[in-house]
């Protein structure tokens, strides 16, 4: 398989996804810590080699005032390794918060 790597996930999908005429493909990367540098380091090459026209922290309305540093440090992984080979520095483009009960 892909030897979970979500970059070649994602970019299967997207391929898959042209393949098939479709134009949207939502890749979710469920349960990135902000804090857990590997798994960051990990959504920045995602959106490094896959190009989104979007990206969204997606964060719990539960946690308060830590969903601003944990907003801080995503946007801070992407900006720091995207644009590293394509000089075009990525940020992320939208917050969505959730409740579950």
């Amino acid at each position: 398989g892909y030897a979970k790597d979500p970059a070649s996930v994602a970019s299967a999908a997207i391929a898959h996804a042209k393949e098939k005429g479709n134009d949207v493909v939502l890749v979710d990367t469920a349960g990135r810590m902000q804090n857990n540098k590997p798994l960051m380091n990990a959504l920045a090459k995602l959106v490094e080699e896959n190009d989104p026209d979007l990206v969204c922290f997606v964060g719990e309305a539960l946690v308060g005032n830590d969903g601003i540093d944990q907003l801080k440090m995503f946007d801070s992984a992407l900006s720091t390794r995207s644009g590293a080979s394509s000089g075009k520095t990525r940020r992320g483009g939208g917050v969505v918060l959730t409740k579950y009960d």
